[in-house]
Parts: structure tokens; C-alpha cells; sequence
């Protein structure tokens, strides 16, 4: 995961009461997620010493039919700087079992991108989510939520 670690980005299961930079959650639509449909999420980074964690949930049908999702991740920085990463979230084991929390129709998965890492730069950051499967409209995904927390950790 070279972009998130570029990036300097986190990703981490949520642990309580941590202060939090972006929690956002997208709902797809239930005809499918196509191409077109990319999530943007905008947060302001001010302290660039601090140590963040990123959290992407993963709300999916047990009727999906793949084992795994990818997806493409660009990073837009405060100084114009954009980086993009092709990235497999992944939704079953090698033997089709389901991970994460599932009943009998719905799963929900936290899937850990990266930890402990830091922002270079206060200002506004964009995070864009597309779909990129080989099938444009592809159902069974049904949300996504991106979490930033502050792991209350410094650098240096």
C-alpha cells in the first residue's frame, strides 16, 4: 500500500473516545455502484505532528459476488499535489468465507489501510473513492465510511 504510506495516511480499527479529523459514511445506491459514482471526502489537517489512523468500513450483501473490491484511491493535498492508488479491499478469504461482522444478508467489514502516520502539510485535504471492478455497475456494495482519528501519538 506504497500511496497510503506516500500519502501519509492511517488506517486503524476505531478505538473510543479518540478525537476524530473526518468520520463520513456514503450510502450507494441499491440499482449498483458504477464508475460515475465516487466518493469525495474533505477534512482540514491543522496539527502535522500528530499521528492518525484511517478506518474504511465496508457495509456489502452476502449476494456479492465477488471475493474482493477494487477500488482506486486519489489523494488531493493542500498544495495542489495529487496522488493515485489502485487498491484490493478484501471481502472473503481464499475458501469464500465471509470476513468481518456478518448476518444472514449484510456484512460489515473494517478494513485497516495503514497506521501511525502523519499529515506533511496543515490545510485542506480530498480524499476520492471510485469503483474500479471490471463490472461498471456492480451491486451489493451498500456504504462506505472513511474515518481519520488521532491516535493521540506524536512524531519526532
Amino acid at each position: 500500500m506504497r500511496f497510503l504510506t506516500t500519502i501519509c495516511l492511517a488506517l486503524a480499527l476505531a478505538s473510543c473516545g479518540q478525537p476524530t479529523i473526518l468520520d463520513q459514511k456514503f450510502d450507494l445506491p441499491e440499482t449498483g455502484w458504477t464508475y460515475a459514482d465516487s466518493l469525495l471526502w474533505d477534512f482540514e489537517v491543522v496539527d502535522t505532528n500528530a499521528i492518525y489512523d484511517l478506518l474504511l468500513t465496508v457495509d456489502h450483501s452476502t449476494d456479492f459476488r465477488y471475493q474482493n473490491c477494487y477500488v482506486r484511491f486519489h489523494t488531493l493535498f493542500p498544495e495542489g499535489q495529487r496522488l493515485t492508488e489502485t487498491v484490493s479491499l478484501e471481502l472473503q478469504t481464499q475458501v469464500g468465507q465471509w470476513v468481518g461482522n456478518c448476518g444472514r444478508s449484510d456484512c460489515e467489514l473494517t478494513i485497516p489501510i495503514q497506521q501511525n502516520a502523519f499529515f506533511n502539510q496543515p490545510g485542506s485535504y480530498r480524499i476520492v473513492m471510485e469503483q474500479y471492478m471490471r463490472q461498471d455497475s456492480l451491486p451489493g456494495i451498500e456504504s462506505f465510511n472513511l474515518r481519520i482519528e488521532d491516535t493521540g501519538k506524536r512524531r519526532g
